[in-house]
């Protein structure tokens, strides 16, 4: 009976151990203003701790982490901050300072991984909180036609992608005649068909793209002025004196061939003819 009693004993002081120590582990996982506990080793061997609850990209923040003498390959890292160092600081202290990263704002986890000098792993954890940082940069706005070159009457597709909150977009061109307006799907793109300006002249010519009113890219397009296959009109250079060919067989000057016999009483009216002529 007496063992009985010992064993429930023992079995209510584990109990017991357990039940004091489930409160402690449950508060240290919690989010806390400057940093939280999870530590891998039930006896807590290591934490991390920030000193700063919150800070804008750029700021300097203080790490501060504790864990067993001898303890290697500490490390803390968190998409909110940049190049974080830790340096020994004596007596199981290591410490280093961190800047915080140009992120959108938000509450990101700082995080501690090591080894204990007895190989276990050690593990705590934080969290920074990033205030009046930069937002997600937009899309870049970019611009793509179907070809790159054309003719006269020639249709080239036109596309432009955006951030999807541009309220408009379109491309100007003397290749194409002035501006062209594209239609939006809702989601970005923005599509239209340019035709390449009847009177346009052979050469290259500047596609700029505009999205919300401003320009955001040029790109390069040629063009042929001959359309429909047809080559383009070169002037071409006088003969020189010597080059000329006589023509062979007569020429029609608009007299009559001096071997041609003028019937009588009309000479007159040849003569005058000639010289209407």
């Amino acid at each position: 009976m007496r063992k009985a009693v010992t064993l429930a004993a023992v079995a209510l002081t584990s109990t017991l151990a357990l039940g004091a120590a489930a409160p402690a582990f449950a508060t240290g996982t919690s989010p806390s203003p400057s940093a939280s506990q999870s530590p891998d080793r039930s006896d807590g061997a290591a934490s991390l701790e920030l000193s700063a609850a919150s800070g804008k990209p750029g700021e300097a923040v203080k790490v501060s982490v504790k864990a067993p003498k001898g303890s290697t390959a500490l490390s803390v890292s968190s998409k909110a901050l940049e190049d974080v160092r830790l340096s020994p600081a004596g007596d199981g202290t290591w410490t280093g300072t961190a800047k915080i990263a140009q992120v959108a704002d938000g509450t990101y986890g700082v995080s501690l991984t090591g080894a204990g000098p007895d190989g276990a792993k050690l593990q705590a954890t934080a969290q920074l909180t990033v205030k009046a940082g930069v937002t997600p940069p937009a899309p870049v706005s970019s611009l793509k036609l179907s070809k790159d070159s054309g003719r006269p009457g020639d249709k080239i597709g036109v596309t432009v992608r955006t951030a999807a909150d541009v309220k408009s977009a379109y491309v100007s061109s003397d290749a194409f005649g002035g501006r062209v307006d594209l239609k939006s799907d809702g989601h970005g793109t923005w599509t239209g068909t340019a035709v390449v300006a009847k009177d346009v002249k052979t050469g290259y010519y500047g596609v700029h793209a505009f999205a919300g009113g401003k320009e955001f890219d040029t790109v390069k397009f040629s063009t042929e002025a001959g359309g429909g296959g047809k080559p383009d009109v070169r002037p071409v250079t006088p003969l020189k004196p010597d080059e000329h060919k006589k023509p062979k067989g007569s020429v029609n000057t608009g007299q009559a061939p001096a071997d041609t016999a003028v019937p009588t009483g009309a000479a007159g009216s040849a003569e005058a003819t000639a010289t209407r002529g």
